[in-house]
């Protein structure tokens, strides 16, 4: 997450001048590049929804009961490498990989079923645990705005309402379902 904060560090620096950040979760008007996610975003996003994907889904409850029979691998011990985005029909065959693996193939299923998702980047700190990068989807269905926490091993901590799950994430960067790229406030409120 370093990429991130030296990437949007002018807008940070702008953006602290003008007062404070209320709102985390507020988006600013800045364009990222794809690079500003981390070191293996390597390609434009809708480079991720190329290809047929071989997994059907129909509802939320499909994405979550296949990724719950996921294993999550960090990207040093599957791919020699400190950060490398699978694209989401390698993470098919696989059925291993991190955060952004589980993200991205989440975010492209949701996208393909008709919702409004995005692909999140920031801090993660749920209670009791360190805060760290990472990817998660934010998505609405049926008017309510949910977190889908990817990489949970229980339906109960994948799938929670945004009123109850955002004050355990702080977001830097996102990409909507129409692969637009936007920076979030909650970017300011991280340190150097």
């Amino acid at each position: 997450m370093g990429f991130v904060r030296r990437a949007l560090a002018p807008l940070r620096r702008l953006l602290a001048r003008s007062g404070p950040a209320h709102d985390p979760w507020e988006r600013l008007p800045y364009h990222l590049p794809a690079e500003t996610f981390g070191r293996g975003s390597l390609h434009p996003f809708p480079w991720y929804f190329e290809g047929e994907s071989h997994v059907a889904v129909t509802c939320v409850d499909d994405i979550c009961d296949w990724l719950l029979a996921c294993e999550y691998v960090p990207d040093p011990d599957l791919f020699r490498e400190s950060d490398f985005w699978q694209h989401p029909l390698t993470f098919e065959q696989l059925r291993k990989g991190d955060c952004e693996d589980y993200a991205l193939w989440a975010w492209r299923k949701l996208v393909e079923m008709g919702l409004e998702a995005e692909l999140v980047a920031g801090i993660w700190h749920p209670h009791n645990a360190v805060a760290g990068g990472h990817v998660w989807v934010r998505y609405q269905h049926d008017g309510v705005d949910f977190i889908l926490e990817t990489v949970g091993r229980t339906r109960e901590t994948m799938l929670r309402t945004f009123d109850s799950a955002k004050s355990e994430y702080v977001p830097h960067a996102g990409v909507d379902h129409q692969f637009q790229l936007f920076a979030y406030s909650g970017y300011l409120h991280s340190s150097d």
